[in-house]
């Protein structure tokens, strides 16, 4: 059975009540990137782009030289005469009607003097201030992007959140209508039968059976979905595969890793290889069981269960005498029952239905949850569609 989901509030999960919800974050980003692209476009654009690559270049140079320029030497008049030279070109390119330019040819005057200090920078830089505002929208637009993005992230988020929790409900309503008196012990005894049977048919197998056939077992398991065993690990395989240790049982195998190679060495060609292949591999043969032949309860719905035993009856038969066949066979033909889907619902619903979950169901919680669950879902869906990239004309 999947995760439960806790009932005590349809959008618990989404966020506190004190938070806003991601649909609202989503809202709240996009009419930040509006109100700032709104801003741009007002000033025009390219003017906004250019007065703001302007605005960066200058104040590039001006840090860049605030050092270098000040002082007495040689080397800073050096400086200097390089700083003026590319800021009265920079100023020099610019259109004449820019907005702010005259904050540019201020900030130029700051600085026109055969001599600097650090205060002749700070007054530059303080008359670009009127052209740092179009700097400013371009770092404003780029963070209401960034916030967007990740606001549509948070949203797609709370999508699969919702799908599960939608998916939960969905399924709490359909055992609402199992009937709880059902005579479920008519599927519950076949498989409890069948899974005493095969456990102890492999059991039996397992101190029978060479490793090597086993893992012949195991090998071929991988064509089937529903026999679902770990395949034997490279090294591990070959060693049962390709040496006379693989005759021996998976039992005698883990018996003969705890011997001392001087006592060992009466049983394998090689103590060592032993050791250093199925000493390291313990775990997983010790998990070598009859789990992967086994049915659950509650079981599957009709067409699975058919599936399943259809798929494990090559492998019983190989494990297990004709009585434990013949035990598989009694659970494949559970699903031919006409009674089955009743009787499996009321199975999953008794096994699953915890005594707070009947309860809700009882009062109409759990429909009353659903509805908003889906109400936020489509809200969702909506908003993420407006500039979803996919859909976009652009």
């Amino acid at each position: 059975m999947s995760e439960r989901v806790p009932p005590a509030d349809a959008r618990s999960d989404a966020s506190s009540s004190d938070d806003p919800t991601p649909l609202e974050t989503l809202e709240a980003a996009r009419d930040r990137l509006e109100t700032i692209e709104t801003r741009i476009d007002d000033h025009g654009a390219d003017t906004v782009e250019e007065v703001a690559t302007a605005y960066r270049n200058a104040t590039d140079l001006l840090e860049d030289y605030v050092d270098r320029a000040t002082g007495t030497g040689k080397e800073n008049f050096q400086a200097y005469i390089e700083l003026e030279g590319k800021f009265d070109g920079l100023v020099s390119e610019l259109d004449e009607d820019l907005p702010e330019r005259a904050a540019f040819e201020d900030a130029l005057e700051a600085i026109d003097k055969r001599r600097l200090s650090e205060t002749d920078f700070e007054r530059a830089h303080d008359a670009l201030k009127p052209a740092a505002k179009y700097a400013d929208m371009l770092d404003e637009r780029e963070a209401a992007r960034e916030a967007l993005a990740e606001a549509r992230k948070a949203a797609n988020k709370r999508l699969r959140t919702l799908d599960d929790e939608i998916d939960e409900r969905e399924r709490l309503l359909e055992l609402a209508d199992a009937d709880l008196d059902a005579p479920v012990e008519r599927l519950r005894e076949p498989i409890e039968d069948y899974n005493e049977a095969i456990r102890e048919a492999f059991e039996a197998y397992r101190l029978e059976t060479s490793a090597r056939e086993v893992f012949d077992l195991i090998e071929r398991s991988q064509w089937y979905p529903f026999v679902t065993y770990e395949r034997p690990p490279d090294d591990l395989l070959a060693y049962v595969r390709e040496t006379p240790a693989g005759e021996y049982t998976i039992p005698e195998l883990l018996e003969y890793a705890d011997y001392s190679r001087s006592k060992l060495s009466h049983y394998v060609e090689s103590a060592d290889e032993l050791k250093r292949t199925v000493a390291t591999q313990q775990t997983y043969l010790e998990g070598i069981d009859a789990g992967a032949l086994t049915v659950d309860w509650p079981p599957e719905p009709e067409g699975a269960l058919r599936c399943r035993t259809r798929e494990y009856q090559p492998f019983v038969a190989r494990v297990g005498d004709e009585d434990v066949v013949a035990a598989l066979r009694e659970v494949r033909l559970l699903a031919t029952n006409r009674d089955y889907d009743r009787l499996q619902t009321a199975a999953q619903a008794v096994a699953q239905l915890t005594p707070t979950e009947r309860e809700r169901l009882a009062d109409g919680r759990v429909a009353d949850e659903l509805e908003t669950l889906r109400a936020e879902r489509e809200r969702l869906e909506d908003a993420l569609a407006v500039d979803d990239p996919l859909s976009s004309n652009n």
